[in-house]
């Protein structure tokens, strides 16, 4: 059976609930809801899975905090075999308008530091990854209250039909494979 790893970046703590850097989590909160799956604390993160068409899906919530992501994110893919072409890493994104999806195989890090820190990890920036819109709606020097802010009751409105068209890009990235989703759902 074909298994995949799905990383939702965010960092632990109620403090960051509900904020945007933590749309990763919120994407695989949705989706073990929608599932009717629970997250497990287990080492280096909150950990469940679910099978869809003959693949099974593991979800990851790093517990190392943001900046440090990527060694959550090696120690499972090892733990559970995983190819480096079957992970999918989630996180937000300040260049790309709110709500917008944005699915690659490879890229830069864009100053995210979460991605830094996985292609440091893994040695390699050659990994898919799902980049979620969060908008740039913040004056200068302002990014970090931006990210750690919490959404506006518009984008809450909002995100529940982004979360959905999320967990279906998910689905689609196991089944369809990595060039269909973007076609699929890329800027959409």
């Amino acid at each position: 059976m074909k298994k995949f790893l799905i990383v939702g970046l965010g960092n632990i703590g109620s403090e960051y609930d509900n904020t945007r850097h933590n749309i990763g989590f919120k994407i695989l909160d949705n989706l073990a809801s929608k599932e009717n799956i629970t997250f497990e604390n287990k080492k280096l993160g909150a950990i469940s899975q679910f099978r869809f068409k003959g693949r099974t899906f593991i979800l990851l919530k790093p517990s190392t905090y943001m900046n440090l992501s990527g060694k959550a994110v090696k120690y499972w893919m090892t733990k559970e075999n995983i190819a480096l072409e079957n992970v999918l890493i989630i996180c937000d994104d300040l260049n790309i308008s709110f709500g917008t999806i944005r699915v690659k195989g490879k890229g830069s890090a864009g100053g995210h530091n979460g991605l830094k820190d996985i292609n440091v990890q893994l040695n390699t920036q050659n990994y898919p990854r799902f980049r979620f819109g969060v908008g740039d709606e913040f004056s200068k020097g302002r990014q970090i209250d931006y990210v750690l802010g919490k959404w506006t009751p518009e984008e809450e409105t909002k995100l529940v039909e982004r979360l959905d068209k999320s967990c279906e890009l998910i689905k689609s990235y196991g089944t369809a494979g990595l060039n269909n989703t973007m076609s699929d759902f890329n800027g959409k």
